[in-house]
């Protein structure tokens, strides 16, 4: 019989899940805590006596840490931090405009994995980009100053890469003037080519290769050369897949969409795929269009590293401050995280979460797969009665919890073996 092993390395713990891929039975699942400065011995430890290959996705020391540069910032810079989100990165920075000596410092803080560089529909106005893509070239100038390249004070490293998927008319300019200071730059489709249309695909697949060949393939997380050959993908890339699968292997009930909501230690995501006739019921579209599959992250939601966090922003939804317990920061976690991806869907118009095209709501992270039963479905009837909207998602729809972590399993076995991934998923309703 020929087994997979699917491993999900986290910044905390690391999962796998022994899967048969003809069927996408699920045969065993263990954790092992994530070893920091080399993560292959967690997975090794994690699928100790597994005869099977490894594929894998991480969010190991973070994640993909990203920042966006455009040149509006309500239409092309929101279009590239929408496209980060959807490549799983969890953006750290947004700029907009032409960017100067201070907005270079603060991007060099923000401390970069990637930097996504955007600007200009097809064939618009390119001068913003051309600036900018200049900027991020060029050596500090002054007595005393660092070149950009050694990593001085406010300069972000030459080694940083950058992705540019801006006015698709200067791609080919502003790439060469990148690559003539040494910078890593890979192209990509504009991911607004124009006013009203988002094209993230293109973006998300340059960003992940990026984060492939720069991420996992340096020394950052492993200098095990097996790291490189196992994973995919950036874990929260992993799991839109899964989601997207887990949506279609639902099309053709009433309301085939779906939310997942995975609360973790550091952060908590959200993400959404609707359902195709809630979007086509949608009469008001942001400037930058509706992405089929959308993500929001919460990097100060979280029921460990940040909890302090948690509990400020829980008094500033008018909600009480969660104690210690780790159930009731999950609790805390998805109810300000569902009003806030609310409030974000709202720029979708109707026909976002909050509408008839969500039908199963997939609670993940250890604070659910971990509770009792009981205690889980006490949480998920006080989250359904909040009035400040998070019980909007939870209203009429069928809530599941990812009790044996197959999202990033499906996710990672959906692109070259869908079957698998829908037996995974499959094994996930039935309960």
């Amino acid at each position: 019989m020929t087994l997979l092993a699917c491993v999900d390395i986290g910044s905390t713990w690391t999962k796998a899940a022994l899967v048969e891929p003809a069927t996408g039975r699920l045969v065993d699942t263990r954790q092992a805590p994530t070893t920091p400065g080399d993560v292959v011995a967690g997975v090794l430890a994690a699928t100790e006596g597994w005869d099977a290959p490894v594929r894998a996705c991480s969010s190991a020391g973070g994640g993909l840490r990203l920042a966006v540069v455009g040149y509006e910032e309500l239409i092309s810079a929101e279009a590239g931090h929408r496209a980060a989100l959807s490549a799983g990165a969890r953006v750290v920075h947004v700029a907009a405009g032409r960017l100067d000596a201070a907005a270079l410092g603060q991007l060099a803080a923000a401390a970069p994995d990637v930097v996504l560089l955007v600007g200009g529909t097809d064939g618009g106005d390119a001068t913003v980009l051309r600036h900018n893509a200049a900027a991020l070239a060029a050596p500090l100038q002054g007595p005393g100053a660092s070149p950009r390249g050694l990593g001085g004070s406010g300069v972000l490293p030459r080694s940083v890469p950058v992705v540019v998927a801006g006015n698709a008319a200067v791609r080919a300019e502003v790439c060469a003037v990148l690559a003539a200071a040494g910078t890593p730059v890979t192209p990509a489709d504009n991911v607004l080519p124009d006013i009203g249309r988002l094209a993230p695909e293109s973006a998300r697949a340059a960003i992940r290769d990026v984060f492939l060949t720069h991420v996992i393939g340096g020394a950052r997380l492993s200098a095990d050369p097996r790291l490189s050959r196992w994973v995919r993908a950036v874990t929260p890339d992993a799991v839109l897949d899964g989601v997207a699968a887990l949506a279609e292997l639902r099309a053709g009930v009433e309301a085939p969409g779906v939310l997942v909501l995975d609360v973790g230690g550091a952060t908590t995501d959200v993400y959404c795929v609707p359902a195709v006739d809630a979007e086509q019921a949608s009469l008001h579209r942001a400037a930058v269009g509706v992405p089929a599959r959308r993500r929001t992250v919460e990097g100060d939601l979280g029921v460990h590293a940040s909890a302090d966090a948690l509990r400020q922003a829980a008094g500033g939804e008018g909600l009480s401050a969660p104690g210690d317990d780790p159930l009731a920061l999950g609790e805390a976690a998805a109810v300000v995280a569902l009003r806030r991806h609310l409030r974000a869907e709202a720029a979708y118009g109707p026909g976002g979460a909050s509408a008839r095209g969500v039908g199963l709501v997939v609670l993940s992270g250890g604070v659910f797969r971990h509770a009792p039963t009981a205690a889980t479905a006490a949480v998920v009837q006080r989250v359904a009665a909040d009035r400040g909207g998070a019980g909007g998602v939870l209203a009429g729809a069928r809530v599941v919890v990812d009790g044996r972590y197959v999202l990033a399993a499906a996710g990672l076995l959906a692109p070259d073996a869908p079957a698998a991934a829908s037996g995974l998923l499959t094994g996930l309703l039935d309960g």
